[in-house]
C-alpha cells in the first residue's frame, strides 16, 4: 500500500539557498507534513516493549496520546518542533488556524502527563526513545521557552513533566554511558547531546550543561583521524563524525576546536564526507534516510564553517557543500512518499534555520 499526499506537496519549495532563508510559501510546503501526520494513526512503529497482552494490545494513541502519529514518537515530536518554529516565524500564515489547532489539542496537560508517565509505567519504558526522542523533545521545550508569546508560555508549562522526565532521565543515564554511540541514526550519542547541550544552556542548567560537557570531552577530545571515509552506512541520516564536530564546536574555545578539528579529520575522511548521498530509492523507507543525511550534514557544516576562519581550507569547501547538500536534498522533502515525509521536513526547517 502506497501513502501520498495531495498534488500540492510535488514541486519545488521556494527556498533561497545562498540567502538560506525560508519564505511563507515555502513554509507552509513544510508545514503541511507534519499538519498530515500528526494526526495519522497508521502507519505506526511504536517501538513498544510490551510487560503482558494487556499493554500489548493498546493502540498507539493509548500508549502515546500527544506523540503517536508520524509513523513514531520522535517524528511526532520534531514534527510539532517544525509547527511551532513556522507559525513562530510567520505568524499570520494562512494554515495558523490548522497550526494552532493541532498544537492545541497536543499540549494539553492530561495528554503530557499520560506521555510522562509512560516512561516509568513499563519495565523498559525509561530507555525509550534514548538519546534521539529525548533530544527532539528538549529541542522542542527549548523552541517554547524562547518566544515571548502568551501561548507558548501555556503549552510550555503544560509540557513540564514530560520535560522534567527526559531531563532526569538523561541525568541517570549520562553518567553510566561509558562509550558513545557512534552510529548514524538514532542512538548516536553526539547528536543528542548538541540538543541537550542547547537545552541547558538556555534553560541555564548548568550541572547538566556540566556533566555533558565532561561526558563530550571522555568521548571525543583524544579522537584523530577518524574514519569517516567508511561513511554513510546505508540507513543513515546522520554522519557520525560531523555530529562528533558539531558537539565539539560547541564546548572548545575556537583556537582549540580548530587544532581539534585539523587532528580529526584526514584528506580522505573530508573527501568522503563532502560527497552527496545517493538515494536509489526513497519509497523505501531506509534508504530514503540518506535524505536526511545530507540535510544534517548541511547543518554541521554550516555551523563548523562559522567557527574556521577565512583562511582555513574547509570553511569555503563545507559552505559550498553545504549549500550544494540543501540544493539537491530540499526539493525531496515533499516528495509524496511516507517513508521521507513523515519526518523530513523537520530537518530541512533545522538546516534552514542554522
Amino acid at each position: 500500500m502506497k501513502y501520498l499526499f495531495l498534488s500540492f506537496f510535488s514541486g519545488l519549495i521556494c527556498i533561497s539557498i545562498f540567502s538560506q532563508s525560508l519564505n511563507e510559501e515555502g513554509a507552509i510546503k513544510l508545514a503541511r507534513l507534519p499538519l498530515h501526520c500528526i494526526n495519522t494513526e497508521f502507519p505506526n512503529k511504536t517501538s513498544h516493549t510490551a510487560d503482558s497482552i494487556s499493554d500489548a494490545l493498546l493502540l498507539p494513541s493509548q500508549l502515546h496520546p500527544a506523540f503517536y502519529g508520524c509513523l513514531d514518537w520522535h517524528s511526532s515530536v520534531h514534527g510539532h518542533w517544525l509547527l511551532l518554529k513556522v507559525l513562530k516565524q510567520f505568524p499570520s500564515i494562512s494554515i495558523k488556524d490548522s497550526i494552532l489547532q493541532i498544537l492545541s489539542s497536543s499540549f494539553q496537560p492530561q495528554k503530557i502527563k499520560e506521555e510522562a508517565d509512560y516512561f516509568s509505567k513499563y519495565k523498559t519504558a525509561n530507555t525509550y526513545e534514548r538519546t534521539y526522542g529525548w533530544a527532539w523533545l528538549l529541542k522542542l521545550d527549548e523552541e517554547l521557552f524562547i518566544w515571548e508569546n502568551p501561548l507558548a508560555r501555556q503549552w510550555h508549562e503544560a509540557l513540564q513533566p514530560l520535560t522534567k522526565k527526559i531531563v532526569g532521565l538523561w541525568k541517570n543515564f549520562l553518567p553510566k554511558q561509558t562509550y558513545p554511540n557512534r552510529t548514524g541514526v538514532h542512538p548516536n550519542t553526539a547528536f543528542g547531546l548538541v540538543f541537550a547541550l542547547d537545552w541547558s544552556r538556555t534553560l541555564r542548567d548548568t550541572a547538566f550543561e556540566h556533566a555533558i560537557i565532561k561526558k563530550a570531552k571522555e568521548f571525543y577530545l583524544n579522537n584523530i583521524a577518524t574514519p569517516a571515509y567508511l561513511e554513510p552506512d546505508g540507513s543513515d541520516f546522520l554522519s557520525p563524525s560531523l555530529e562528533i564536530a558539531d558537539l565539539m564546536k560547541r564546548i572548545l574555545p575556537k583556537q582549540q576546536f580548530i587544532t581539534w578539528l585539523n587532528k580529526f579529520y584526514d584528506a580522505r575522511s573530508i573527501k568522503r564526507i563532502t560527497e552527496m548521498p545517493v538515494v536509489s530509492d526513497r519509497t523505501d523507507f531506509q534508504i530514503v534516510h540518506l535524505d536526511g543525511l545530507a540535510l544534517s550534514r548541511a547543518w554541521c557544516m554550516k555551523s563548523i564553517a562559522k567557527e574556521l576562519p577565512v583562511s582555513h581550507p574547509w570553511k569555503k569547501l563545507f559552505e559550498k557543500t553545504a549549500n550544494d547538500f540543501l540544493k539537491s536534498a530540499l526539493p525531496n522533502v515533499t516528495s509524496g512518499n511516507y517513508g521521507g515525509d513523515h519526518w523530513l521536513a523537520s530537518f530541512a526547517l533545522y538546516a534552514l534555520s542554522q
